[in-house]
């Protein structure tokens, strides 16, 4: 279970209603900016347009050609 909080004065506010209970220890990970994430989607894509010989079943494959798991 996870919820988006916004960061107000140092302290992160979570939406009203969160049952968690005072003194809940909890891991924060800041979301990356639309506009990065744009960004970041652009830049690679270029980069996909422009690279040759990948093998034509990789994107089914990405984890065996990566890291060496079974093809599917």
């Amino acid at each position: 279970m996870s919820y988006t909080g916004t960061i107000k004065n140092g302290v992160v506010v979570l939406p009203p209603g969160v049952p968690w209970p005072e003194g809940t220890e909890v891991e924060i990970t800041p979301l990356v900016p639309a506009k990065d994430a744009e960004k970041f989607t652009d830049d690679l894509l270029g980069i996909a347009g422009r690279t040759k010989k990948l093998p034509p079943d990789l994107a089914r494959n990405h984890d065996h050609y990566l890291h060496g798991l079974p093809k599917k």
